[in-house]
């Protein structure tokens, strides 16, 4: 817990009705599927503190993590339904609606956090952003993770020939599956919740994921093999109602953009140490064989995955692809 307030851990974002009239509250529920020590739970968290410390406890943020209330399938049609206010869903998820949003799910397409930032806070966070305006949610920004590692059960995942035959669990997203495609492996998309389920009855051979999943959701169980690939950056779009958000007064909208601002930038801060706090964990696992990939063998993986690019180029457009190559240009390694 080095290097974190354990009281801001502990802290419980639930409000007490008893305090103020319920008639002056508003309450936002907000759903996601991972654990609540993730960089996603944690950030989430502190947005709750941060609306409600700002609103003197008239907009109360209520949390429901681990896929307690909807799952990847049926979020996304619960909050432009209204019966959900919020949720923080995977930008793969997003590209399923919003096919632009597939440009942040392009293998080695950062190629450290800079760049991720770089993508996130400029040009290509706000066109995808934008483009929520053609539906029922308004996105208000985009939280942080890390980067996407590879499990297995049989053996260490080296090579773009390791792939081959292996079935793997998925999110949903075109350049995703393709990506599997790309190295001779079939997949199967499931949601989140479901994934351990599915490693420990074998449907699935492998999953990636980042490593504050792989340890909070314990895939270490039923997965033996864990490459260090940062093959691919897991990140999150944070939408909320349209109709609910044009109900709020101006002020209550900006103490909401306030907060999730600030909710933002501490996530980015704090996201790296918080899958670093859990890579310590998953190495001190004496029964996990870990393998990190060296700078040859990831080059031989984004040869292999190559023709992703010219694909997605059709899809994205020319605009946000030279913007991401200038990304990669300015943070390279």
């Amino acid at each position: 817990m080095i290097g974190f307030d354990i009281k801001e851990m502990a802290s419980d974002t639930y409000y007490d009705d008893e305090q103020e009239g319920l008639d002056e509250q508003i309450i936002i529920r907000l759903s996601y599927v991972t654990a609540e020590n993730t960089p996603k739970g944690r950030t989430a968290s502190r947005f709750a503190t941060l609306v409600e410390d700002k609103t003197n406890g008239q907009v109360i943020v209520h949390l429901f993590p681990n896929a307690t209330l909807y799952n990847d399938k049926n979020e996304w049609k619960a909050v432009q339904n209204g019966n959900v206010e919020m949720i923080a869903p995977a930008t793969a998820k997003i590209s399923e609606h919003y096919p632009e949003w597939q440009i942040l799910d392009l293998p080695f397409a950062f190629p450290n956090y800079r760049a991720v930032e770089a993508a996130y806070e400029g040009e290509i966070g706000e066109t995808l952003l934008e483009e929520l305006d053609r539906s029922n949610v308004k996105g208000l920004d985009l939280w942080y993770n890390g980067f996407k590692q590879i499990t297995n059960r049989d053996y260490s995942i080296k090579t773009p020939d390791d792939f081959s035959r292996l079935h793997f669990r998925t999110m949903p997203g075109e350049v995703i599956q393709e990506q599997f495609n790309q190295l001779n492996a079939s997949s199967s998309t499931l949601p989140f919740s479901k994934t351990y389920q599915n490693l420990e009855v074998n449907f699935v051979d492998a999953q990636e994921n980042t490593l504050s999943n792989i340890n909070t959701k314990k895939f270490y169980d039923y997965q033996q093999y864990l490459t260090i690939s940062n093959h691919g950056y897991l990140g999150y779009g944070v939408l909320i109602n349209r109709d609910f958000w044009n109900s709020l007064s101006p002020s209550i909208q900006k103490a909401i953009n306030d907060s999730i601002s600030e909710a933002t930038d501490w996530g980015r801060r704090h996201a790296i140490e918080i899958n670093d706090q859990h890579a310590r964990a998953l190495r001190s696992n004496k029964s996990l064989d870990i393998y990190t990939l060296s700078a040859e063998e990831r080059a031989q993986w984004f040869r292999t995955l190559q023709p992703l690019y010219d694909k997605t180029r059709q899809t994205v457009g020319s605009d946000l692809m030279k913007e991401l190559n200038q990304i990669k240009y300015q943070h390279a390694y």
